[in-house]
């Protein structure tokens, strides 16, 4: 099999992972907070463990660890919002919502990147608007909230993605991602105490979602991360983001199979999705001549959001 295969597999294979982290935030019982709390634990303690990491630390400039704190802040509540959407509503709709965020990124990029805003990307904006009215008008009343949750979500997507780019050359892919989710994880802790509910993120979790969260941080998020640095030597920007796109529908058709989340929703929230996933692969195709180069760095939160632009 050629390089190039071997990679688009890998990144397919990548992305069904990722589209599990939906059906793992329905089936694991905790609330939001102390789920992403663990997760985030999990992960950088498990990165800590790396001499690489350390390394990378030490050699990272003190300007540039706190701004990547900075950014980790902003993923804790990326993963806050998406879990927290999906407890609201159910992993589909979660899915869904984080389609949006290349849809806020054609609109923030250009402000936090300092270059000249692209008129076509109005484009995007424009053609996903009838998207959403049908997905809002193909979930029952009561997941709505969940939908207003995961437009956040996506949100901070953007806002992330774009902030992680602008700082793309400036640290190890593995180190970026531990202070991310290290400083994620201390931002959670200090704000527990703040959230009047069982939601404290010093929650044990029982047998059933301990293993849910070590497939969650170790199977979805540690294991595609390593195979997608590698395949990402092999394959263009734009294939690589055309692929990661697809996200949305593995979760969607793993909630259907493994959740039967179809009973619960109706053909407008599918036509609604098909209209904003066009919306979604409209954006490398306007940019597709542009050059866009690989930047595993934006691997290290997230998913796939943000992995390429």
């Amino acid at each position: 099999m050629q390089a190039a295969s071997k990679a688009r597999l890998q990144i397919h294979f990548c992305v069904v992972l990722w589209g599990f982290t939906a059906i793992l935030g329905k089936l694991i019982t905790l609330p939001a907070l102390p789920l992403v709390w663990w997760r985030m634990l999990l992960v950088s303690g498990a990165l800590l463990l790396l001499p690489k990491v350390w390394r990378g630390l030490s050699a990272m400039p003190a300007r540039v660890r706190w701004a990547y704190a900075g950014i980790g802040v902003l993923v804790s509540l990326h993963w806050l919002s998406f879990y927290a959407a999906i407890k609201l509503s159910n992993a589909s709709v979660g899915a869904t919502c984080i389609a949006l965020g290349p849809v806020f990124l054609a609109f923030i990029e250009p402000w936090i990147a300092r270059r000249k805003f692209d008129p076509r990307e109005l484009l995007i904006g424009a053609a996903v608007v009838p998207g959403v009215a049908m997905v809002v008008g193909g979930v029952p009343h009561g997941m709505r909230p969940g939908i207003l949750v995961g437009v956040l979500s996506a949100l901070f997507v953007a806002l992330f993605g774009s902030l992680n780019k602008r700082l793309v050359d400036h640290g190890d892919p593995l180190t970026v991602t531990c202070i991310e989710m290290g400083t994620g994880a201390l931002f959670l802790t200090a704000m527990a105490p703040f959230f009047p509910h069982a939601g404290a993120a010093f929650v044990w979790p029982n047998l059933h979602d301990t293993w849910m969260l070590l497939a969650l941080s170790f199977g979805c998020t540690l294991l595609p991360f390593a195979l997608a640095l590698v395949a990402l030597r092999h394959i263009s920007a734009f294939g690589t983001q055309m692929i990661t796109n697809l996200e949305p529908v593995y979760a969607i058709v793993l909630a259907i199979v493994l959740l039967h989340e179809q009973r619960e929703l109706d053909g407008w929230f599918y036509a609604g999705v098909v209209v904003i996933l066009a919306a979604v692969f409209m954006h490398p195709l306007l940019h597709r001549r542009q050059g866009a180069t690989q930047q595993p760095e934006l691997l290290s939160t997230a998913e796939s959001h943000g992995m390429v632009e």
